[in-house]
């Protein structure tokens, strides 16, 4: 079916201030992305939920009636807000906001979303629903089953990225896999992309967007304010309108209904057959692990010899390293491959727990 993130062309472009701090930085915000015809819906930050108390936490129903009165100077735009209780739900729709987004500290607690879905059940209003700050794609994609039992057709999912231990010098760790398997999971499900959430910097955003188009992102909601350095929330993320158009017009979009070269489906064969042999030599190993288990069960040896494992890894990690092959990637699958050794080797030894 159809949707309003469907309809539109590629990338749906979502922009506007992390928040409405005022009624003149609002509408120069609107003002000027009302100027650009790729800008389909302007975002507002009605209410802001912060960590500590005391901080800035938007405007709240005063910034709704703001947002009615530009409606009217700009009937060809929509405006999306954030809501995080059924109060704010029933505000937005008093105030004909024309689609709300559920935010990532909203999107981890089941609770407030079944509340939201409570109050959205009868509505015919659009829903983004953001990824939750863990990642958890069963998280993720029980919210949207809950915004959509709630008679809600017309949802789509954003990826703002992940807040971790090493987030690889973004606020939020992309963690790209996540969203991708939701698109493997949710063909049909619009997919647009957060880059000022992932980024945390302002410099970083036009090369997470362009990342995202590469991944067969649908769009962007991107933090647009006219004087970033003023900014009451998030004043590092968000870039001017100026920034906006350019990233706009350098974004390379692909051509999702261009025909596969020829040559590109030969090399596709060739990972098929080498992803082949790698699932084979896994399974191998695996029969040897459970081999070595009966040996150690024998000789009263225990599971896990800590020396062997140090010297393997780093053996690996050297050959890596001559082979132009990342350390980091590599640490990765022999620790997975490891994992999985120890546990084939404990349920050889002891049974399945």
């Amino acid at each position: 079916m159809p949707t309003l993130f469907t309809t539109n062309p590629t990338p749906y472009i979502i922009a506007g201030p992390c928040s409405i701090e005022s009624q003149r930085q609002f509408a120069e915000s609107v003002e000027a992305l009302s100027q650009m015809p790729q800008v389909s819906m302007i975002r507002c930050g009605v209410w802001k939920p912060r960590t500590r108390p005391g901080s800035f936490e938007g405007r709240g129903e005063e910034a709704l009636q703001w947002i009615k009165q530009l409606k009217k100077q700009h009937p060809n735009l929509l405006f999306a807000a954030e809501v995080a209780t059924p109060q704010h739900l029933e505000l937005c729709l008093k105030y004909s906001i024309d689609a709300v987004w559920i935010g990532a500290r909203t999107s981890g607690n089941p609770f407030s979303v079944s509340e939201l879905c409570n109050a959205l059940k009868g509505c015919r209003l659009p829903v983004l629903v953001k990824n939750p700050l863990i990642p958890d794609i069963k998280l993720w994609t029980g919210d949207i089953d809950r915004v959509r039992n709630a008679g809600i057709s017309d949802v789509a999912a954003v990826h703002r990225g992940f807040f971790l231990d090493n987030n690889l010098g973004y606020r939020n760790n992309p963690l790209w896999k996540i969203p991708i398997e939701l698109k493997r999971l949710h063909p049909d499900l619009p997919l647009l992309c957060d880059p000022s959430h992932i980024s945390g910097n302002a410099a970083l955003v036009a090369k997470v967007s362009q990342t995202a188009m590469d991944l067969n992102f649908d769009g962007l909601m991107v933090e647009t304010h006219p004087h970033p350095k003023q900014a009451l929330t998030d004043a590092a993320q968000q870039i001017t309108p100026a920034q906006l158009a350019e990233l706009i017009y350098n974004l390379r979009i692909p051509d999702k209904n261009n025909a596969i070269p020829n040559e590109l489906q030969l090399l596709r064969q060739q990972i098929d057959m080498i992803d082949s042999q790698l699932l084979q030599l896994l399974a191998d190993r695996n029969r040897v692990s459970q081999t070595i288990a009966g040996i150690k069960k024998a000789n009263n040896l225990s599971i896990l010899q800590i020396n062997r494992w140090e010297q393997l890894l780093n053996a690996h990690l050297a050959d890596a390293a001559e082979m132009g092959l990342s350390q980091d990637f590599v640490r990765r699958i022999f620790e997975e491959i490891h994992t999985e050794s120890v546990r084939l080797q404990d349920e050889q030894m002891h049974g399945k727990q």
